[in-house]
């Protein structure tokens, strides 16, 4: 893969959760980055889904995780998992961030949340 396939290494991740979520004081799952402009958006197993809904508004087809430990990378057009090139550190969010995340914003009742 290279930035022909919709793949920039060079661009750093918007932030440390998703983007729409922190703007709306949302939570999340886990975190997706867009491996083309950096952008983070939540899993489709959150409430909003917010990495899907990128893909959809931009057609950034690949992703990658932005979990701790976690370094696969997914096509949205071919639904397959790829090995790609090292991104732009930070590779994930901050460990202390939680899972579900962040924290202070993940209701008691989050798993009947989850899709």
């Amino acid at each position: 893969m290279s930035t022909n396939d919709g793949i920039d290494p060079s661009v750093p991740p918007t932030g440390e959760g998703c983007v729409e979520c922190d703007a709306l004081g949302g939570w999340w799952l886990h975190l997706r980055r867009c491996a083309q402009c950096g952008h983070i958006g939540c899993c489709d197993t959150s409430p909003a889904q917010h990495a899907t809904k990128h893909f959809e508004q931009t057609g950034h087809e690949f992703i990658q995780s932005f979990e701790p430990g976690e370094d696969w990378f997914y096509s949205y057009t071919t639904r397959e998992m790829y090995d790609g090139p090292e991104l732009a550190p930070p590779r994930d969010h901050p460990s202390g961030q939680g899972v579900p995340g962040p924290l202070d914003r993940v209701p008691d009742d989050w798993r009947r949340q989850l899709h």
